[in-house]
């Protein structure tokens, strides 16, 4: 599986911004998916993650903020990004998995595949 975001830039606080995450390959509904982070300077962390059954999970950090969401017809994830703050400014990085289990699902050792990534800047 191959995977491609886009739809990062430049928003000002309080703005909105949606990532997608193309994959290629088949099998793209049987993949947990998800979104992770790395800000300048820090570690990667994870920002929201989706199953196969549309069950979702978030950080805390933007939990109410971000949507996560999949449509299995186009093979695609998204990232809705609502009320957007000067922290949430990193590369943002799609992943997915088809083994990962729900006790590591906020883990980035447990996804196989990873995208490119793509910047997002907060400005104040």
């Amino acid at each position: 599986v191959q995977l491609q975001a886009s739809g990062g830039g430049l928003v000002q606080a309080g703005g909105s911004l949606r990532l997608s995450c193309a994959a290629s390959g088949s099998s793209f509904s049987s993949y947990v998916m998800a979104w992770f982070r790395q800000a300048p300077g820090k570690e990667r962390e994870f920002v929201g993650a989706v199953r196969w059954s549309d069950t979702t999970y978030y950080a805390d950090s933007v939990k109410g903020r971000f949507t996560i969401s999949r449509d299995n017809a186009k093979n695609t994830v998204y990232l809705q990004m609502n009320s957007l703050k000067p922290e949430d400014t990193a590369i943002y990085y799609c992943a997915g998995s088809r083994r990962i289990i729900l006790s590591t699902i906020r883990l980035s050792s447990g996804y196989d595949y990873w995208g490119l990534g793509t910047l997002v800047t907060v400005s104040s």
